[in-house]
């Protein structure tokens, strides 16, 4: 028999009052752990957030069916690209009171969306994902739900209010179809906090991309985040969309790299000043410690729709792959979105329902970011080595070294051929790191309008 503290305080009790003659004393029940029991079991091979290749998962637009299954097919294609971090968009049931179908407009935290399947199919996705040796992150929206999501009827109070008590939407955002949550509101804190927790219990997931996480208060993300990492049998990433240097200190595993898209369209766009990139390389770390990242790549499922696809971004196919090169290699974890890997020329448009992605174009873009992604996994200079910048306002040239090992990244930022004066510093004998061949860094070295060479120093 099971002897708990509960009841041996009750007995403890009972023997008491009889000694006196006196009724018990009425003893609250011991509170309910309503925590779902844990499916699966949890993934041991997390990876730490420097070593992350973060692969993002549109399921309108991924497959013909829309769906988990059709994630669920390509799981090995994921796979073969190299990432080992899979992130799903918003996987909940959209609201339809003053909607404009979203996934980012939450009816219930702790559903399935029919549209993409039941919670066994999320589950079979990520078994499928933890089999291939793969993570897999949810996304969260925090700051706000929609408009018939029952907390608004039931819990009014948790929501913001105008001064005649109507539920707003986030203030000057222009997010209509979404009601601004109250975040002085501690019921309404935990109950979030309980629906993250209920799906790395119920669905055995690996972590949070946390949606604007600029816009709930720091405090509600340390208290999030802090019951989080209190599950000890889980170890787990959580990105935020975000980039308030802050999010660092209250445990985020990563930043969000806004400003290094920017920049580095304004570099391919308007020609500024390729240095502008080592300015933000100080910047977006600030407060980083212990591994902590900054999250960049050259197309997410917000801009790919607004500004662009990389090819309309950066200069054709050759210039999206020169930028993927310095997202992936110069100070950062590489996150790419599903259908770039093919050159998807045409955009997908919010809210993502008009356009599937053809996996059978480019085979040889798709081999090309392969290579890329191989390499920095195979790279610990790369993926943690300290970065030394030796560029000049046309062209990208860094080095990343980590103990013995040193790699040079020169890349041709671009469409017209440059001459790049190597730097006495770096100059040797290096490996040209796709095809082996020994070539001599020095003098002057002449690169083809966005040319890129990555070399491993012998």
């Amino acid at each position: 028999m099971k002897i708990t503290m509960y009841s041996i305080l009750l007995s403890w009790l009972f023997l008491a009052c009889s000694k006196t003659n006196d009724a018990p004393p009425v003893v609250p029940p011991p509170p309910v752990d309503d925590t779902p029991a844990q499916y699966g079991v949890p993934f041991a091979n997390v990876p730490a957030p420097a070593d992350a290749v973060i692969y993002q998962v549109n399921m309108r637009a991924f497959s013909a069916s829309g769906n988990f299954q059709g994630v669920i097919a390509r799981l090995d294609s994921i796979k073969a690209l190299g990432a080992n971090v899979v992130y799903l968009m918003p996987i909940y049931p959209v609201g339809s009171l003053k909607g404009v179908n979203s996934p980012y407009c939450i009816k219930d935290y702790n559903a399935v969306n029919t549209e993409f399947g039941t919670l066994d199919d999320l589950r079979a996705l990520v078994d499928g994902a933890h089999t291939r040796n793969m993570s897999v992150i949810l996304d969260w929206v925090a700051n706000h739900t929609a408009w018939d999501n029952p907390w608004i009827t039931a819990h009014k109070d948790w929501y913001l209010q105008d001064a005649g008590g109507n539920v707003v939407s986030p203030p000057n955002m222009g997010w209509n179809d979404v009601a601004q949550l109250n975040f002085s509101n501690a019921a309404m804190r935990l109950e979030m906090i309980k629906a993250m927790k209920g799906w790395v219990y119920k669905a055995n997931v690996d972590g949070f991309r946390c949606d604007y996480t600029d816009g709930p208060p720091l405090d509600f993300w340390k208290q999030a985040i802090d019951t989080l990492r209190n599950i000890k049998t889980h170890k787990l990433l959580l990105m935020a969309e975000g980039s308030r240097a802050l999010n660092y200190t209250v445990g985020f595993d990563y930043n969000f790299g806004f400003g290094f898209f920017g920049q580095l369209k304004a570099i391919y766009e308007q020609k500024k000043s390729v240095l502008t990139i080592d300015s933000l390389n100080q910047a977006e770390y600030a407060n980083a410690i212990s591994g902590q990242q900054i999250i960049r790549y050259t197309t997410n499922h917000d801009v790919n729709g607004s500004d662009g696809t990389p090819q309309e971004l950066f200069g054709g196919d050759r210039g999206a792959m020169t930028a993927f090169v310095i997202t992936a290699t110069m100070k950062s974890v590489p996150m790419i979105y599903n259908g770039q890997e093919v050159g998807m020329a045409s955009r997908i448009p919010f809210p993502f329902t008009s356009v599937k992605v053809d996996w059978t174009k480019n085979a040889a873009t798709t081999a090309e970011y392969k290579k890329i992604i191989a390499l920095r996994n195979t790279s610990a200079a790369i993926r943690r080595g300290v970065v030394t910048s030796y560029s000049t306002g046309d062209l990208c040239a860094y080095t990343k070294v980590l103990n013995n090992e040193k790699v040079l990244v020169i890349a041709n930022l671009r469409n017209s051929a440059q001459t790049y004066t190597v730097p006495t510093a770096i100059a040797g004998s290096y490996k040209e790191a796709f095809g082996g061949n020994t070539v001599n860094v020095s003098g002057a070295l002449n690169l083809a309008p966005y040319e890129y060479r990555i070399l491993q120093a012998q």
